[in-house]
């Protein structure tokens, strides 16, 4: 080898390959492995469409909860087949990236839910269907008079003396 410049032999590694400094490149997929992902795609937005058409569960919130099951496994199939997202890419830190963005993403949602219930527990009492609200037959006749409590807050003041 007569020259200036060197080859340097290219390092094999497993699900992608190295670059001459050193940093791994993740799989870019084959036509398989995007076929995979197409099909489990279809499969996995049929069935909670036939689900929802069908009325397969007699109470929405099973529907919903079963809705959201599916969704999740899309998202995981998405990212696995058409981002090639794994352990190895980026040396993980895609990996923990996402981590951290789910639970920040769970921690929001749930706590939004959680806040939105108890304010609609607490500001609308005669809403929620497990509290029953009694009105006296002769306050529900009554017109709503500007600077007047309405009829609820009479009924805590009596509950107050």
């Amino acid at each position: 080898m007569s020259g200036g410049h060197q080859q340097h032999p290219a390092r094999v590694v497993a699900h992608g390959h190295d670059d001459h400094h050193g940093h791994t490149h993740a799989d870019h997929g084959s036509l398989k492995s995007y076929t995979t992902g197409f099909v489990l795609a279809v499969i996995l937005t049929a069935i909670p469409f036939w689900l929802v058409m069908g009325k397969v569960f007699d109470k929405s919130s099973t529907t919903g909860l079963v809705l959201l099951g599916f969704a999740a496994v899309q998202i995981v199939v998405h990212m696995v087949y058409f981002l090639h997202m794994n352990t190895k890419s980026e040396g993980g830190w895609s990996m923990l990236a996402l981590i951290f963005t789910i639970m920040l993403v769970f921690i929001m949602l749930s706590g939004s839910l959680w806040v939105m219930y108890h304010l609609n527990h607490n500001m609308m009492p005669g809403m929620m269907p497990d509290t029953t609200e009694v009105v006296p037959e002769s306050m529900q006749a009554m017109p709503e008079m500007p600077g007047m409590p309405k009829t609820h807050d009479m009924q805590h003041m009596q509950h107050m003396q």
